[in-house]
């Protein structure tokens, strides 16, 4: 993986955590904590989607830079990070109301 990428899919993880924690009000886990989740998300879900082929390897050194891609691995890392951010909240709540 490329650095680009990754730090494009991060990026993208962080943003799409905090619209999620926004979205989930009352089930957020706070602006550092929906940053956190999203971060870690946003790496991981741009990681699989690269791997099942669904992104396209973008690189400055061969000229592959190009708007699509970079899109492609903001919103690949913003959905990775929002499904994460609400599978984190998701057991975070069931946890609360079992103790």
């Amino acid at each position: 993986m490329d650095f680009l990428n990754l730090i494009l899919n991060l990026v993208g993880g962080a943003v799409g955590g905090n619209i999620a924690g926004g979205v989930m009000q009352d089930k957020g886990l706070g602006t550092f904590g929906n940053s956190l989740a999203g971060i870690f998300g946003g790496g991981i879900g741009g990681m699989i989607l690269q791997a099942l082929g669904l992104l396209a390897q973008s690189s400055a050194a061969s000229g592959g830079l190009d708007l699509g891609s970079i899109i492609g691995h903001l919103v690949g890392g913003g959905v990775g990070g929002s499904v994460l951010l609400a599978i984190v909240s998701l057991i975070k709540n069931a946890m609360a109301k079992a103790a």
